[in-house]
C-alpha cells in the first residue's frame, strides 16, 4: 500500500553534499570581469559599519564548526567555506563583489552578546538562534533547522555563559529554519508537562505543516536550485544564500506550540523576562510576529527586516507575499517602539544599535517594499507587463546605495514581477500569450525558423563572445529543448548560465544559474535531501490537510468515470469524515454519508504510523488497528489512483 504513504521526497527543501562537476567550471570572461569591477566603483565599499556591527559583542567560537548527527553524518559544515572566503581576501573574478562582501559578513560566526541578557549564536545554520537570559533559564528564539545545530548552539552558550535549562521556545514564524531544531532543545513531553513553553503567532502550526505539503514536491526540487547546496565549495561554486551560508541537513522536528499569540499588544512574562508581541501576518510569512523586550529596550524583528531586500516571491515557489502589508506593518513597528529601541536584532544577519540608526534603517526597509509595490503598480497601470517593468524599475539613490536594501536574497527585478503577478496573474494581456505553445513544441519551431541547430549555435557563440549572456540563455534554451542530446547546445547554455551566476549579486540567483549549469553538464541528481516531512511534522498534520494532499495526488485519468464514498472514523480524535471521488475529484467532508462503499475505523495515531511506514496498511488490519468494512478492493483501487511524485524532475532540459 505504498500509495498511501506521504512521500518524504515531496517535502524536500534542499540537498547538501560535496558534489563536483564532471565538466570543470569555466573562468570569468572579460565581460564578467568588467561587470564585477564596475560594482566595486558603484557601491560604497569604504563603509565598514556593517563589519563593525557583525563583530560587535563577540564572545567565543569553536575552532571548528562541523556538526554531525548521532550516526556521524555531517549536517552542518562551515569549514568548507573558510578555505576560500575570509575578511582579508578580495572578491574573485567569479563572484559579484557585493555578494562577496555579504558573504564575508555572514561568515562571522560564534556566540555574540546583543545586549544585556540577550545573546545569539550565528553561523551554525542558515538562520541565527537567540538566547534570552531569564531568572533561571534560557528563552530561545528560532531554534534553527536541525536539532543537531540547535543543540550545538545551546552547548556553546552554556559553556561560556553558564549552564541553564531551556524554559521556553519562541517561534517567530512558520518557516522551517525557525523551528526545525526545537527537538534538539526540548521534547514533546517537556512541553506537555509545562516544563518548557512553546510560543508562536496564531495559525503557526497549520502554515508550518502545510507550506511544504500541497506543492512540496515542486517547491523542494526548485529549492535545490535556490540554495545551491549541490554546488562545489569554491569561488566558482557555492558562495552563500543571501540570508546565511546555506541550509543544514539534520532531521527537522516540530514541537507544537502550547501558546499562540492572537493579537498585537499581547504581553507575556516568562522567567522574569517581559515580552510584547506584534503580529505581522502576510509579510515575510503567513504567520509571523515581532517581539519587544521593554526591560532591555531591544526589538526582535523576526525576518521582517534583515540586512537585505527580501523576497516578495521566493524563487523556490510560494504564494506571492503582500509588499503593501509588509510595508504597513513596518510602519506600525516604527510607531510602536522605534523611538524606544536601543537595539534591533533578527533571525538572520547582525544587529543594529542606537535609535538614531534604527529608525532610518526601518524607514528604508519599509520603503523598499512600498517603493517596489507602488512603482510596479504605477507601471502596470500604464500597460507594461511584468517583464517590461522589471527592466524599467530602478531604485532611488537613497535605497540603491544602502547596503541593507541590496538584493542579496530578493531582487528588485523578480520582486517587481511578483507584484505584477499578485495583481494581474500569469497572462500579460497579449493574445499571443493566451494559448502559447509549451517549451518542447515551440523550441522545435524556433530552431526550424532560425536556420537549424548548427546555425543557431554558431550565432549564439558570437553573442557569447560579445557578452550577451542573457540573450544566449534565451536562445539556447530552445536549442536544448529541441534537441536535449546536443552536447554543444547544453554546454553553451551552461556557459551562459555560469557567467550570469558569476555576475549575480543575489545569492539565490547565483545558485540558480550555477545549478542550471551543473545539471546541463552532469545530468539530474538522484539523491539527497533535507526531509521536512519528519515524524513530528506528519504527526502535526490535521486530517483535513492530509485529505487535501491526497486530493492533489489523485490522477484524474485513473479516477475518470469512478464514483464512490469512503467513510473514515478517527477514534482518538472523535472525528468522522467522508472521502468522495466523483467527476475525477476527491472531496472530504465532516458530514458522513449513511451507506459508504467502504468504511475505515482507526486512530489518527495509526494513520500516522502508516504514513511514516512504521506499519503497512494490511498489517494494521491484521493487528486490528484498522477495521474495514465494505468493498476493500475498491479502497485498494483508490490507493492505486494516487500519483507518485518524481522529485528529480527536469528543469533545464525537457
Amino acid at each position: 500500500m505504498k500509495q498511501f504513504y506521504l512521500l518524504a521526497a515531496a517535502f524536500s527543501v534542499a540537498v547538501s553534499c560535496n558534489s563536483f562537476a564532471a565538466t570543470q567550471s569555466k573562468p570569468a570572461t572579460e565581460h564578467t570581469q568588467k561587470a564585477n569591477a564596475a560594482v566595486l566603483k558603484a557601491l560604497p565599499f569604504s563603509d565598514k559599519t556593517d563589519f563593525e556591527n557583525a563583530k560587535r559583542g563577540f564572545i567565543a567560537k569553536p575552532d571548528v564548526v562541523t556538526i554531525k548527527d548521532a550516526d556521524g553524518n555531517v549536517v552542518w559544515d562551515l569549514e568548507q567555506y573558510k578555505t576560500y572566503i575570509s575578511d582579508d581576501k578580495s572578491s574573485p573574478d567569479t563572484v559579484n563583489p557585493s555578494l562577496w562582501r555579504n558573504t564575508q559578513l555572514v561568515l562571522q560566526h560564534g556566540l555574540f552578546e546583543v545586549t544585556e541578557n540577550i545573546y545569539q549564536v550565528r553561523g551554525f545554520d542558515l538562520s541565527n538562534i537567540t538566547f534570552i537570559k531569564g531568572d533561571k533559564g534560557w528563552i530561545v528564539f528560532d531554534p534553527l533547522i536541525s536539532p543537531e545545530t540547535a543543540k550545538a548552539s545551546l552547548d556553546l552558550i552554556n559553556k561560556h555563559m553558564g549552564e541553564r535549562p531551556v524554559v521556553a521556545i519562541v517561534y517567530s514564524h512558520s518557516h522551517i529554519d525557525h523551528y526545525g531544531g526545537a527537538t534538539g532543545l526540548a521534547t514533546a513531553e517537556d512541553v506537555k508537562s509545562g516544563k518548557v513553553q512553546v510560543i508562536s503567532p496564531e495559525h503557526f502550526t497549520e502554515h508550518a505543516v502545510s507550506e511544504n505539503v500541497i506543492a512540496g514536491n515542486a517547491m523542494g526540487r526548485r529549492a535545490v536550485y535556490m540554495y545551491g547546496a549541490l554546488l562545489p565549495r569554491n569561488a566558482k561554486g557555492g558562495v552563500n544564500g543571501g540570508l546565511g551560508m546555506t541550509v543544514s541537513t539534520g532531521l527537522a522536528g516540530l514541537l507544537v506550540p502550547s501558546t499562540e499569540i492572537k493579537e498585537t499588544g499581547t504581553k507575556l512574562t516568562i522567567d522574569g523576562v517581559e515580552m510584547e508581541f506584534q503580529l505581522t501576518p502576510g509579510t515575510e510569512a503567513p504567520a509571523e510576529m515581532n517581539t519587544w523586550f521593554p526591560q532591555f529596550k531591544a526589538l526582535w524583528m523576526a525576518e521582517n527586516t534583515t540586512n537585505t531586500m527580501h523576497n516578495i516571491l521566493t524563487l523556490r515557489g510560494a504564494q506571492v507575499r503582500d509588499a503593501l502589508i509588509w510595508s504597513s506593518f513596518l510602519d506600525e513597528t516604527i510607531n510602536l517602539w522605534g523611538k524606544e529601541a536601543e537595539v534591533k536584532f533578527q533571525s538572520h544577519h547582525w544587529p543594529l544599535w542606537g535609535s538614531e540608526e534604527i529608525i532610518p534603517y526601518f524607514k528604508k526597509q519599509r520603503d523598499i517594499y512600498k517603493f517596489t509595490h507602488d512603482q510596479s503598480v504605477r507601471l502596470m497601470n500604464q500597460g507594461y507587463t511584468g517583464e517590461e517593468i522589471s527592466e524599467m524599475i530602478t531604485l532611488p539613490d537613497e535605497l540603491e546605495q544602502n547596503w541593507a536594501t541590496r538584493g542579496y536574497y530578493g531582487t528588485l527585478k523578480h520582486n517587481s514581477r511578483a507584484v505584477y503577478q499578485r495583481y494581474m496573474g500569469w497572462y500579460n494581456g497579449n493574445p499571443s500569450n493566451l494559448d502559447n505553445l509549451p517549451p518542447e513544441m515551440v523550441a522545435i519551431k524556433y530552431m526550424e525558423y532560425m536556420g537549424g541547430e548548427a546555425e543557431v549555435i554558431k550565432k549564439a557563440k558570437t553573442s557569447f563572445a560579445n557578452g550577451e549572456y542573457r540573450w544566449v540563455a534565451e536562445v539556447m534554451k530552445h536549442a536544448v529543448f529541441a534537441n536535449p542530446t546536443s552536447e554543444a547546445a547544453k554546454e553553451l547554455l551552461a556557459d551562459a548560465f555560469e557567467q550570469l551566476g558569476y555576475q549575480s549579486e543575489s545569492g539565490p540567483w547565483r545558485s540558480v544559474y550555477l545549478q542550471g549549469a551543473f545539471e546541463l553538464r552532469n545530468g539530474i541528481p538522484s539523491a539527497g535531501g533535507t526531509q521536512t516531512a519528519t515524524p513530528d511534522t506528519i504527526r502535526a498534520m490535521t486530517p483535513e490537510l492530509l485529505f487535501d494532499y491526497l486530493a492533489v495526488r489523485l490522477d484524474s485519468a485513473k479516477a475518470a468515470g469512478k464514483q464512490f464514498d469512503i467513510n473514515i472514523n478517527f477514534t482518538d480524535l472523535k472525528k468522522n469524515y467522508t472521502l468522495t471521488v466523483e467527476n475525477a475529484v476527491l472531496h472530504h467532508s465532516k458530514y458522513q454519508v449513511e451507506n459508504p462503499d467502504v468504511a475505515l475505523v482507526m486512530s489518527m495515531e495509526t494513520m500516522n504510523s502508516i504514513q511514516l511506514k512504521e506499519i503497512t496498511f494490511d498489517e494494521a488490519i491484521k493487528k486490528g488497528d484498522v477495521k474495514i468494512s465494505g468493498d476493500k478492493a475498491l479502497f485498494t483501487s483508490f490507493l492505486g489512483m494516487l500519483d507518485e511524485y518524481n522529485f528529480w524532475f527536469n528543469i533545464v532540459t525537457p
